[in-house]
Formats: structure tokens, C-alpha cells, sequence
């Protein structure tokens, strides 16, 4: 079902419910895998993923339609994910080193992420991206968004994104290659 079915059908009290349901099983697999590359654990991207719905529930009949919804949800699942990175540093008085190396750890532990050694090194590297740098890189590089759609998405320049996306591959690959080397 198209987006533009979805609202219509959600604009109306009677089919409300159905519509929401709707939206939920069209984007509910692309947001999961879009918070679970920035958080890493299943069970906070699943709460974070249940937490962007319910945001999408709650504003959905004011949703202006002057973007695609999807971009509009990813945008709600980015802020929750920075959001909920920003609180655990706070929370647990981390620095940003540490908080990669946790989720690094966590990748390594979790048989649902573990791939070969090349994919590990690789998920390593990215964790240790700051956030926004980490975002950039994966939406570009895991869900080949173009530039102008991720600054929808971000409220980031198109010119500050390819930056940004420009010095995460450097690192990426600069970690990549010192730790081939080990």
C-alpha cells in the first residue's frame, strides 16, 4: 500500500487503527535495522523501535506531508537513537571511546551479528565513528540513501553529509588497515 493510502486511510477515525497497522508492517523492519546499527543490542533497538512508533502514532495526523513519510520516520528513529546514545554516555559518565568499545564487545557476543572476520573488523570500525558519523555512514553506505534524502532525514547540509560521510570512510578504513596489520 502506498504512503499517500496509508494517511488517507489514517486520517479517518474508522480505519485509524488499520492504517496505523499498515504503516507499522511497511517500516517496521527498515527502522528495527536502522536503530540497531547505531544501538547494537536487540533489546534497545527493539525499545527504541517500539518508542519511534508510538512518537509516529502520536503525530502522524499532524505529518504535513512535506516530506516522504519514510523520510519522516527515519528522522524520528534517528533522533531516538541519538537521543538514547547522548543519555547512556550521560548515564554512565562514558566517554565516547568507551561507549564504542562496549558496543563493539557487543557485536562480538551476538551470534545474530557476528559475521566473518572481514564484516567484524568493519563493525568495529564503525562503532568507533562519533554518532552523527556513524549515521552518515550507514545510511549511506548499508541503505545507499542519497545525499539529499539523508539531509531530510538528518537537517544536515548536503554538503556537511558528504563531508562527514568522506571522513568516516577515512577512519573506517585507516582502523580497518591498522588493525589487519595486528
Amino acid at each position: 500500500m502506498e504512503d499517500h493510502e496509508i494517511l488517507l486511510k489514517f486520517q479517518d477515525p474508522a480505519s485509524r487503527n488499520l492504517a496505523f497497522n499498515q504503516l507499522v508492517r511497511k517500516y517496521q523492519s527498515k527502522v528495527y535495522w536502522h536503530v540497531r546499527k547505531m544501538v547494537v543490542d536487540h533489546d534497545d533497538a527493539d525499545d527504541l523501535t517500539q518508542d519511534v512508533f508510538i512518537k509516529v502514532w502520536k503525530h502522524l495526523e499532524n505529518f504535513r506531508q512535506d516530506a516522504q513519510l519514510f523520510t519522516w520516520i527515519y528522522r524520528i528513529a534517528t533522533n531516538e537513537c541519538l537521543n538514547f546514545l547522548s543519555s547512556k554516555r550521560r548515564k554512565f559518565l562514558l566517554p565516547l571511546t568507551d561507549v564504542g568499545a562496549e558496543l563493539a564487545a557487543k557485536i562480538e557476543a551476538d551470534p545474530a551479528l557476528a559475521g566473518d572476520e572481514i564484516e567484524l573488523k568493519l563493525q568495529q570500525a564503525i562503532l568507533r565513528l562519533p554518532d552523527k558519523q556513524r549515521l552518515v555512514f550507514n545510511l549511506r553506505y548499508y541503505d545507499e540513501m542519497p545525499y539529499e534524502q539523508m539531509a531530510e532525514v538528518t537537517g544536515t547540509s548536503v554538503g556537511a553529509l558528504k563531508a562527514s560521510y568522506h571522513h568516516a570512510v577515512k577512519k573506517v578504513e585507516e582502523y580497518v588497515t591498522r588493525t589487519a596489520a595486528d
